[in-house]
């Protein structure tokens, strides 16, 4: 028996790319990079502050549609990436745009997603799409933390 997906799971696979058999997380965050690559406009000027605000009430809008997704798909199913989006983005607020930078949240974004650091894991025991959006955001959280670190440190290593 298939499972009916409907347009809440259309999203929250991203319209397929978490239906990927292999590593949906990193596939849905391959797909945030490329976005965020074609979006250099959303880093300049007024979006630099309203890009925030953008992500954060699409992030509380997914957290509905990957519960409504999990009902389909399963608890926290692995093909659910659209949290993936919204964490990789976050990694990239307030830094400069560059397809070096981007590369690098992508690189620290999955590394923190994948390892799942206090309270990261802990997180996902939120239920009703919290914990599926809610860990994704604070492991952007940590890779933005760490590249403003780095980036003040040792900027010509960013090529900034």
């Amino acid at each position: 028996m298939s499972k009916k997906l409907s347009f809440s799971t259309a999203l929250a696979t991203m319209f397929g790319v978490g239906l990927i058999p292999f590593a949906p997380g990193t596939f849905g965050s391959l797909a945030a990079f490329g976005l965020y690559m074609i979006l250099p406009a959303m880093y300049a000027g007024i979006w630099v502050w309203l890009f925030p605000i953008l992500i954060a009430g699409l992030a509380l809008l997914s957290v509905r549609l990957c519960y409504k997704a999990e009902q389909v798909l399963g608890e926290d199913a692995g093909s659910i990436v659209l949290d993936e989006l919204w964490g990789y983005f976050v990694a990239t607020l307030f830094l400069p745009h560059s397809w070096l930078i981007g590369l690098y949240a992508f690189v620290l974004f999955r590394a923190f997603d994948i390892t799942k650091p206090f309270p990261i894991y802990r997180s996902q025991r939120l239920t009703k799409g919290w914990g599926v959006v809610i860990d994704d955001i604070l492991a952007g959280v940590y890779a933005n933390i760490l590249l403003q670190i780095l980036i003040r440190i040792y900027p010509n290593f960013f090529a900034i």
